[in-house]
């Protein structure tokens, strides 16, 4: 590098050619290069600009990689809202919409109505705004009217310019010429199950609208830069022409270097519309990223002001979204899964079908209550759908096509794993294995746990890893990760220097989580992370947590009998103190250290429950969220309950929540309290 004659140059050349691979990789989806040539190309250009960092600008592919760490995420106002739109299942009501807006239109005297129809993206709505064509602020929607200030986690995503074009930016108004464009961040289906692939099971996401939430509110940027989303752009504002149309600010956005989604259509009827859902019902799956409906917006947008908006939605828009995708088939046969816990769950083993957009030939049939239910035999002809459209699950039966050679599901009285014999404590409607310690289905559970990025975040154990690591007898639970060597990781199947190297700095970087995590980590049954918080809090060493009596430990929040229990039973196992040394010798946190800093106050004291699906954060942000505001997250509804947050699809939760008289919150109030 220190023979570059002219460095400017050279970093002009390498930033233009990465910005160009960018384009076609995101939006043009034909890749010209491979992920590590990619890469190369990028380490140059840091390699250079590290040389000679005079030479950096804003606007460099290099700011994209992350690096940033965001302790919380400033509020700011949006200058107008950013609202939701109303949706729609129905043809009917679509006509009824267009309808609508045609007679509200004939009283301004406006004859024709055009609207236009573009593809709704299941992502997260975002708002960018540039100044002189510089990206100088990226927000999250919020609650409408003012978000989070993500600047530094929205400039890792390839398909958001750092700096749009100036010979388009002097066609725009305002001394500093002020930009706002507005679109919504997800992720690719080949990323999505990339970065599921990298996550124990059990810790996976859903789908990749979930990921995406969970991803955006990530405090180190550089992970964010990891995960790989895009962003689609469907609002301009900033014009100096604020009468052109809406169609053509598509087109200038795309010109301006956005992902426009490029499906979008000018429709002049009811019937062109019809047409385009139509049209995009089957096609849609050949995407390479979720569509989940059509959004439909006028196309003449000085008429929007005059149409307005109901508290959270704009007259001038609604969204049609596709009904969940069904399917026959037929269930060939139910194997037996073992968890970490002991837990065996029902696998239905279906007949390969193509549904939303993949082949399914698997689905959870959770436990022996939910077969009972469906009243589902193994042959059945059965319906299957995607929840969120990405989970297969089992819908009903078909009874009146049940086959003669159709026979019962049975449920199994020997552990598949180890040969155990299976318990059924009463009032529960799971089975288990009793024999934990020797189970390696249960072993590899235990560790793929402890491993999770909300536990101790060893990154590079995947689950192909620690079943040979269990099966060659080199693990017989987590704490034995700590004392692998790496001549013993170089003799597995697929591994060598280099990545025993990985394995070993990854668990030398895990001994830096804290004692929380730890706790977590440990997989005692009924511990998830907002109790191992107040855990933490309440018993600060784990010398303390397991010499308190039961009754100690059912007084701390969110405990009560049943996990105390619990937390007993784990400590007094035969196991705990050679576990217990394992661990103090590998030097993990067995204390906690100093408190954590606390965002606000606004949840002090206060009980939240959540129940449904959250639109903009998954459960575990939004539990994490709670906490940092002095908060506390519960699993059951209660007089002591102090809020209830109400998302999509709530349950009997939410009844039983009324009927209590406990107080419930929709998620835009949530997310206007948290600041």
């Amino acid at each position: 590098m220190t023979n570059i004659i002219c460095p400017q140059e050279e970093i002009a050349k390498l930033r233009q050619e990465i910005e160009r691979h960018n384009h076609l990789y995101y939006i043009d989806a034909k890749p010209e290069l491979s992920d590590f040539d990619f890469d190369r190309l990028l380490e140059q250009l840091l390699s250079l600009e590290r040389q000679f960092p005079e030479l950096v600008t804003p606007d460099s592919p290099s700011q994209r990689v992350g690096g940033t760490i965001t302790r919380e995420f400033p509020s700011v106002q949006h200058r107008e809202p950013m609202l939701s739109l109303s949706n729609t299942y129905s043809l009917p009501d679509v006509e009824e919409f267009c309808n609508r807006v045609r007679k509200l239109l004939l009283l301004e005297g406006v004859q024709e109505q055009e609207m236009v129809a573009e593809l709704k993206f299941d992502g997260v709505a975002v708002s960018l705004l540039y100044r002189d064509g510089l990206l100088v602020r990226g927000a999250t929607r919020g609650d409408g009217r003012q978000g989070d200030d993500i600047t530094a986690n929205l400039k890792t995503i390839a398909t958001i310019p750092l700096r749009i074009e100036s010979a388009l930016v002097a066609d725009l108004q305002g001394e500093e010429r002020e930009v706002e464009v507005r679109g919504e961040v997800f992720m690719r289906k080949d990323d999505f199950e990339r970065l599921n692939e990298s996550r124990p099971e059990e810790d996976r996401f859903a789908n990749p609208r979930n990921a995406t939430a969970g991803t955006l509110k990530l405090q180190d940027s550089a992970e964010v830069a990891r995960r790989r989303m895009c962003f689609v752009a469907y609002y301009l504002k900033g014009l100096r022409d604020e009468s052109t149309v809406h169609f053509s600010r598509l087109e200038l956005l795309s010109r301006l270097g956005f992902f426009t989604g490029d499906h979008y259509r000018l429709c002049h009827a009811v019937e062109d519309i019809n047409a385009f859902i139509e049209d995009w019902a089957a096609k849609r799956w050949q995407l390479p990223y979720e569509t989940d409906g059509v959004v439909l917006k006028l196309n003449d947008v000085r008429f929007r002001e005059k149409l307005g908006a109901t508290a959270k939605s704009p007259r001038w828009a609604i969204a049609y979204k596709y009904p969940a995708q069904q399917a026959r088939t037929v269930l060939n046969n139910v194997l037996f899964q073992v968890g970490r816990l002991g837990t065996i769950t029902p696998v239905a083993e279906l007949q390969p079908v193509l549904l939303a957009g993949s082949t399914v030939s698997r689905s959870t049939l959770h436990n022996f209550d939910e077969i009972e239910r469906l009243n589902v035999m193994i042959h059945d002809r059965v319906i299957i759908e995607k929840s969120g459209e990405v989970i297969p699950k089992v819908v009903r039966t078909i009874p009146e096509e049940r086959p003669a050679d159709a026979r019962p599901i049975l449920a199994p009285t020997h552990c598949p794993s180890c040969g155990t014999s299976l318990v059924r404590p009463e009032n529960e409607v799971s089975y288990y294995c009793p024999n934990e310690e020797q189970c390696p289905a249960q072993i590899k559970g235990r560790v793929l746990h402890f491993a999770s990025r909300n536990a101790m975040d060893i990154q590079t154990l995947g689950d192909a890893l620690v079943e040979q690591l269990v099966a060659r007898g080199l693990i017989k639970g987590p704490a034995d990760l700590y004392f692998l060597q790496e001549p013993q990781l170089e003799k597995l199947e697929r591994m060598g220097t280099k990545s025993a190297q990985n394995i070993l700095h990854a668990l030398e970087k895990s001994r830096q989580k804290s004692y929380e995590h730890l706790l977590y980590a440990l997989g005692i049954r009924h511990v998830g992370r907002a109790t191992a918080r107040e855990l933490s809090q309440a018993c600060p060493s784990i010398d303390t947590l397991r010499q308190a009596s039961e009754e100690q430990l059912a007084t701390i929040p969110d405990i009560g009998p049943v996990v105390a229990r619990s937390i007993i039973d784990y400590f007094a196992k035969p196991t705990w103190p050679d576990t217990l040394e394992k661990l103090r010798t590998a030097g993990l946190p067995l204390s906690a250290s100093e408190p954590r800093e606390q965002v606000n106050r606004n949840f002090e004291g206060l009980s939240v429950l959540f129940t449904g699906g959250l639109e903009r954060y998954d459960r575990q942000t939004a539990s994490e969220l709670v906490l940092e505001r002095g908060g506390r997250v519960v699993g059951s509804v209660s007089k002591k309950t102090g809020m209830v947050v109400a998302g999509q699809d709530p349950g009997s939760k939410l009844q039983k929540a009324l009927k209590l008289g406990v107080r419930v919150v929709t998620e835009d109030e949530f997310e206007s309290m948290l600041s």
